[in-house]
């Protein structure tokens, strides 16, 4: 059937909605059919403004990968994948396409959201949308900013593990299997409990696993432990057992395990057990290169591009770091697949994303999911030798220079804190700063949280004789994001220049030990001393070289020097990109939050959030409560000289490239949120 040309840059083409695969795919044809099963109009046929009515496009693509193509080494187990008739490794994920109806007003840029355990954040992060796995009404679409740019916007599944929930994306990937039988192995699974439980799933976070196969293996071993570092305690095998789900499509399968007695509140448990059948993981590297080349490249694309854009947050950021570290921006014909890459709160960590056995689910933080393959070096751009081994890397080291990406790195405060980011910029013994490469832009949004929280519920407001500090940080660095995405686009597209990269450094005293944080006194809150911890980790002889973890768990080595943002008088971050909230403070915003009151991990970071500390309103409730802050008396007249400075700032930032024009006004609302929400308890 006729199919949209390419729009702005006008190639004809024809829609690929073949039945079936005939015969053998073509050299280089790694997408070998598109089928659309649904292609509706957005929100009825609403214009964008200029770019008109959007369409979506739901389907799946087919994918056939030739194993012995150098572009495909890197993919562990390529060689026990099953193949077809022609040789091939086949997979097919499922995908969802948001395009400009119109051919003609298509930019021909293609935004392609690397999905966080198969969900969509980019209308979210960039719409301001709320969030939906199947996004069809207005408060799905947002304001539509990528829409009025004329971009597409692509989903594709590429974590075979994603939990089964209707709308998630998942590329369906065969198992490795060799011809005389199973290929079998040891997984770990890990657990910080803060309540008593009967029973725990040996998956994370709700995804799919790799069911034990054998409960009486001798391998299969469960420990308990009291910290993070501490030593391990082998519980007897006959106190504990392997379960099967009542209900769901794991009955049968053995993926839960229950000990007698329950897992004891404030305790770390381990378990490394036997199972069989691994997935083929790192397909999902190549299928998701794959559909950016053949949007780029293929005739017969259904959603074509000139370039493709790729987008990562948390799980998948890392993910990025991952496909460039490996080699995968090369095609299976030499070609650049992504154009641009936003590498979005990925820390300096990796992950299970190419390895036997590997769960893509699974990542590092201070006080869960310990020690899987995500702190990994290198962690540069530019090579650099690791003083320690005396092996030199970058993440570079295998994209020559015509294949690489221009590429955003953004880090939140808690990066630095709870993902060790500063090894992004700094050399392994923590002693000079790396320069980014010309390719290349790291900004630090300066005092976030890992994600944007709200302000405290009336329900959580506390009055008192000292200063409140309440969990999660409102912090709004997406409206910086948003400038960014922009920029990132115009860069690729246009060539325009973004800003130049704005991170705490060593050389100027921005960057520093977590000791040497001159954080002020406030009466009640609790500063952690010690950030997230990376150790050097050996997970056997096989894991460099085959992707096989012989050492479950790892053997830890010396620790890598994480370093931290410097902050002003008020505990604000000074380093890398300050919005209006720092230029214009009525709080502190930390990007930490220390474990408080709990059965266990007491005084270590929690994972993800961070604290937000109002400002007293008078200088005589300051004084009465001990905080050596200024308080908002002191440091505005009145409301309207405050909203003013908002103003300036956000017009400041504005002409640094770091807040859209029209993004101003939300600036400013945010900051008039938090001084009513301070100033009308």
């Amino acid at each position: 059937m006729p199919g949209p040309g390419r729009g702005r840059f006008a190639v004809a083409l024809a829609v690929a909605l073949v039945p079936a695969l005939l015969g053998p795919a073509p050299t280089g044809a790694e997408v070998v059919r598109v089928e659309i099963e649904r292609r509706e109009d957005v929100l009825g046929g609403r214009a964008w403004g200029p770019v008109g009515a959007y369409e979506k496009l739901i389907g799946r693509i087919y994918f056939a990968f030739d194993p012995e193509n150098p572009a495909n080494q890197a993919v562990v187990d390529m060689d026990f994948a099953p193949r077809n008739g022609a040789g091939r490794v086949e997979a097919w994920a499922e995908f969802v396409v948001l395009q400009p109806k119109d051919p003609d007003q298509r930019r021909g840029v293609a935004w392609l959201e690397v999905s966080n355990r198969g969900g969509k954040a980019s209308l979210r992060y960039f719409h301001g949308a709320e969030s939906a796995d199947d996004p069809v009404s207005e408060v799905h679409f947002g304001d539509g900013l990528f829409f009025r740019q004329g971009l597409t916007m692509m989903w594709v599944g590429w974590q075979w593990d994603v939990p089964d929930r209707p709308g998630l994306l998942r590329l369906h990937v065969p198992f490795a299997r060799r011809t005389d039988g199973p290929i079998t192995g040891l997984v770990r699974s890990d657990w910080t409990v803060d309540e008593s439980v009967e029973v725990l799933p040996l998956s994370h976070r709700g995804h799919r696993t790799y069911p034990a196969t054998d409960p009486q293996d001798p391998a299969n071993v469960l420990t308990v432990r009291d910290s993070r570092e501490g030593p391990r305690t082998v519980l007897p095998r006959d106190t504990w057992t392997f379960l099967s789900p009542s209900e769901g499509p794991e009955i049968g399968r053995l993926t839960m395990v229950g000990l007698d007695g329950g897992f004891q509140a404030g305790r770390i448990y381990e378990l490394v057990y036997r199972s069989q059948d691994p997935r083929v993981v790192g397909l999902g590297l190549a299928a998701l290169r794959d559909v950016a080349s053949y949007a780029k490249y293929a005739l017969d694309s259904p959603f074509p591009a000139q370039q493709v854009v790729a987008f990562g947050v948390s799980q998948t950021g890392r993910w990025l770091r991952h496909f460039v570290y490996e080699g995968f921006n090369r095609d299976e014909r030499d070609r650049k697949a992504f154009d641009g890459m936003l590498i979005h709160t990925a820390g300096a960590g990796r992950g299970s994303f190419n390895h036997r056995f590997a769960q893509p689910s699974r990542d590092g933080h201070p006080y869960s999911a310990f020690f899987y393959p995500t702190d990994l070096f290198p962690f540069t751009s530019r090579p650099q030798v690791d003083g320690a081994s005396g092996v030199e890397d970058g993440l570079l080291a295998r994209t020559p220079p015509e294949l690489r990406p221009r590429v955003f790195v953004t880090n939140t405060g808690y990066e630095y804190w709870g993902r060790a980011a500063s090894l992004i910029h700094t050399s392994t013994d923590g002693r000079r700063d790396v320069s980014p490469v010309p390719t290349e832009r790291i900004y630090h949004l300066g005092s976030g949280q890992h994600f944007v929280g709200a302000l405290p519920s009336e329900d959580a407001r506390r009055e008192g004789a000292g200063p409140a500090a309440y969990p999660s940080n409102p912090l709004d660095f997406l409206l910086t994001l948003r400038a960014l995405a922009v920029g990132l686009v115009d860069w690729v597209a246009d060539d325009a220049v973004p800003p130049e990269s704005r991170y705490p450094r060593l050389a100027d005293g921005t960057l520093v030990p977590a000791e040497a944080v001159a954080f002020p006194a406030v009466p009640g809150v609790s500063v952690p001393s010690v950030p997230h911890v990376a150790y050097r980790a050996s997970y056997g002889p096989r894991y460099a070289n085959q992707g096989i973890i012989d050492r479950h768990p790892p053997d830890l080595g010396s620790p890598f020097p994480s370093l931290v943002s410097q902050v002003d008088g008020l505990g604000n971050e000074i380093g890398g990109v300050r919005g209006v909230e720092l230029r214009v403070p009525v709080a502190t915003y930390t990007p930490w939050n220390v474990r408080e009151g709990m059965a266990g991990g007491n005084g270590v970071l929690r994972d993800f959030v961070g604290t937000w500390i109002p400002l007293a309103r008078t200088e005589a409730e300051r004084l009465a409560s001990g905080d050596p802050r200024p308080s908002l008396e002191a440091l505005y007249p009145d409301r309207e000289a405050y909203l003013d400075r908002l103003r300036m700032a956000a017009g400041a930032l504005t002409e640094a490239g770091f807040l859209l024009p029209e993004d101003v006004g939300a600036a400013v609302a945010r900051g008039e949120a938090a001084w009513a929400w301070i100033h009308n308890p």
